[in-house]
Formats: structure tokens, sequence, C-alpha cells
């Protein structure tokens, strides 16, 4: 009988510490977590109380999965994952407002080159090349900043939304609307990147920031 208690005594001991090194596991993960929040943030929130706000409800979600962890709540795999799918959420919605950041800066640079076209050509090339690159600018920092502002993925700019007009007028479709909105953008942005007249210093960083991202 003692033979018996002492190999249960060991077995449980054996138990708490697996038990241990698993709360451990998570713990640590959690802490990644955190980490990584603080350097997301640090990116993408320029206030700083907003910042610290963020900062501190990722600790607490982090907190409070290693709580239901140590409580039995969760198990271990359930408590990692959980962490795992909020630091993949986190990467993505990162990975997100940086495109739609860059999305604004080219925006707002299709808009600076078709001013050069207009101001270049004394007017003659403004309404073939110059208004509609500004019309596609103009568009793009409207998609992409209410996109950012809103949280959004689908917002429709009024020049896209002439394109989807005209493609139903002709027989087509919205997605059709969509495709030639895309191609006319990418047309009219190589046009002005090479109707571009280098000038001392003028956008040539901001130019080349751009095309770094791309």
């Amino acid at each position: 009988m003692g033979v018996l208690d002492q190999r249960t005594v060991s077995n449980i001991g054996r138990r708490d510490t697996v038990g241990a090194h698993d709360l451990w596991r998570v713990s640590q993960a959690a802490t990644f977590l955190t980490g990584q929040a603080c350097t997301l943030s640090a990116r993408h929130i320029n206030d700083g109380a907003l910042r610290l706000q963020f900062n501190r409800e990722v600790a607490y979600y982090a907190r409070g999965i290693v709580r239901d962890v140590e409580s039995g709540g969760k198990s271990v795999d359930e408590g990692l994952k959980a962490i795992k799918h909020e630091q993949n959420s986190l990467v993505s919605q990162s990975t997100e407002i940086t495109q739609k950041g860059i999305g604004v800066a080219a925006g707002a640079l299709q808009i600076t080159s078709g001013l050069g076209i207009c101001y270049a050509s004394a007017g003659t090339l403004c309404v073939v090349f110059g208004l509609p690159l500004i019309a596609h600018g103009a568009n793009n920092v409207y998609e992409n900043g209410r996109n950012i502002i809103e949280g959004k993925s689908d917002t429709e700019g009024p020049t896209r939304k002439v394109y989807q007009a005209a493609s139903k007028f002709v027989g087509g479709s919205k997605f059709e609307g969509n495709m030639t909105y895309g191609a006319a953008d990418l047309l009219l942005s190589g046009y002005g990147m090479a109707r571009m007249i280098l000038k001392p210093d003028a956008w040539r960083l901001f130019h080349y920031t751009n095309t770094d991202y791309i």
C-alpha cells in the first residue's frame, strides 16, 4: 500500500511539472503577443494615449488567456491557438494598413503627375491624360483613405463608379467596370511616370520611397 501511495504521489508530481511547463509556454506566447502589439502600435498609431490604450487592451486579452488555461477553462492547445490567431490577425491588419497607406501615397503621386502633365504640355495633353490621371489619383486617395479610417476594404470612389456605370450602359457588368478601371489606372500611372520631368529635388525622395514599397 505504501508503494502504491509513493507511485501515486510521484505521478501527481510529474503531472504538476508538465502542467507548469505548459503554463510557461502559454505565458511566453502571451508575452510575445504583447511585445508584438507594442511594435505594431508604434508603427501605426501616432497618438500616445491611443497607442497605450491599444497595448493595454492586447495585454489584458493575453493575460485573460493565461488565466483561462491556468483555471482549466481552456486547454493548453486552445490557449496557444487563441494567441496565435490574435498574432496572425495583428500582422494581417498591419499589412493591410501599410498597403492602404501606400495606396494613398500613390494616389497623391498620380495627382501630382497629372498636374505636371497639364503644366508641361501647356494644356494640350490635359484632357486626354492629365485630368484622367488626376481623377484616378483623387479616387485612390479617397478609397484608401476611407478604408483606413473606417476599417473597410470595399470603398468605391466616384471615378470607379463612373467606370461601373459605363460598363453597365454598354451591356457589361460591375466587375468588368472594375477591371477596366484597374487597367486604365495602370496605363495612366505608367504614362505619368514616363512623362515626369526631372527637376532639382522635386518630389524625388517621395517618388523613390513609393517605388521602394512597390
